[in-house]
């Protein structure tokens, strides 16, 4: 089961984020690096959950008047849940929506994009449609591990850990009782490459860096932790499609997390060049493995033709409904539901 959280509703917020085509939210953390930030007023919430896809496990720190003796509580997953506006919402990879629509001809080439990368296309199975997205995401990950800090990646280790876990557990209960410094010096330890060198922590100590939680922003080392998660999820997850293994492995949920925040990295500029042909297939690739914030990123792409040659206002439709059918719905955009971008262009 991947690991998952709920991220914050920002209704209430005085500077909430811009829908999709904004600043790429991915869950726990205001993705604008220049923004002012003010624990006192808005500390963004962590919720960890395991989950699959008819199932969620939430996982509570052992502090936590709800822990007990397996720290989890189990419950079916409702579509319902994730358009009622008084329910938070779980991290949009653990949906595992598929546009299956196969990859467009980008504007030109990246050194962020492998030039082997695979081409997945509407023919098979899902599941091997999915298989097929996720190993393209798994190249993707290692495709930039020259410039990260990790150590030797067949000895990364993944959230299972029960000791890690409970490390991670930690450090999100101090990250919500406003402690951000500790929280963040917790997850700089378990991220370390010649330590627990743990991809989950990996993700999450690289966007404390780039927001500067609990830390000075440094969006340069941030973007090294976002590539060393990719790539030490990536390694484990080759390695469990290699081995036959349905759904991936035990990273997998890290792996399409940390593709997304790496896509926000090479559209927004932040600690890389700005590489908009990166920036689209990092983000097509989450969102046919369920990240439905990247399903907005790649539709917003689609509509402006960013990093591509062209735009395709059909395809940027299809994106946008499959978002909404899992529960992460933009307002004003009705004109998806035309028949002209529902039916498949003559």
């Amino acid at each position: 089961m991947p690991f998952g959280f709920h991220k914050k509703d920002y209704a209430d917020s005085p500077n909430p984020p811009p829908p999709g085509g904004g600043n790429g939210s991915s869950g726990f953390f205001d993705n604008n690096p220049n923004r002012p930030q003010n624990p006192s007023i808005q500390t963004p919430e962590f919720r960890m959950f395991r989950s699959d896809t008819t199932t969620q496990e939430e996982i509570f720190p052992p502090s936590h008047p709800q822990h007990h003796n397996n720290n989890t509580v189990t419950s079916p997953i409702s579509p319902a849940d994730s358009q009622a506006p008084h329910k938070k919402k779980r991290l949009s990879f653990l949906r595992r929506g598929s546009s299956s629509g196969g990859p467009p001809q980008t504007s030109g080439s990246s050194e962020h994009v492998p030039t082997d990368l695979i081409s997945p296309t509407a023919e098979g199975s899902k599941g091997e449609q999915e298989d097929k997205w996720e190993w393209r995401a798994s190249q993707l990950g290692l495709g930039g591990a020259g410039n990260t800090p990790t150590r030797e990646r067949s000895r990364s280790r993944s959230f299972s850990d029960q000791g890690t876990d409970k490390d991670i557990q930690e450090a999100i209960r101090l990250h919500e009782s406003g402690d951000l410094e500790n929280s963040t010096k917790l997850f700089r330890q378990l991220a370390d490459p010649q330590g627990a060198n743990n991809p989950l922590s990996q993700v999450l100590y690289g966007l404390a860096l780039r927001h500067g939680w609990g830390t000075a922003p440094n969006s340069a080392e941030a973007i090294k932790y976002l590539q060393a998660a990719a790539a030490n999820s990536a390694s484990i997850e080759q390695e469990a499609l290699r081995a036959g293994m349905k759904k991936g492995g035990s990273a997998k949920g890290e792996l399409v997390l940390a593709i997304f925040e790496l896509g926000n990295c090479f559209r927004h500029g932040w600690g890389t060049e700005k590489d908009p042909v990166a920036a689209f297939n990092y983000y097509q690739t989450a969102a046919n493995l369920g990240d439905t914030d990247a399903m907005n990123e790649t539709a917003w792409c689609y509509l402006n033709g960013y990093g591509l040659k062209k735009k395709d206002k059909w395809l940027a439709a299809k994106y946008y409904r499959l978002a909404e059918e899992n529960g992460n719905k933009i307002v004003g955009n009705s004109w998806i539901y035309k028949d002209k971008y529902v039916n498949p262009p003559k």
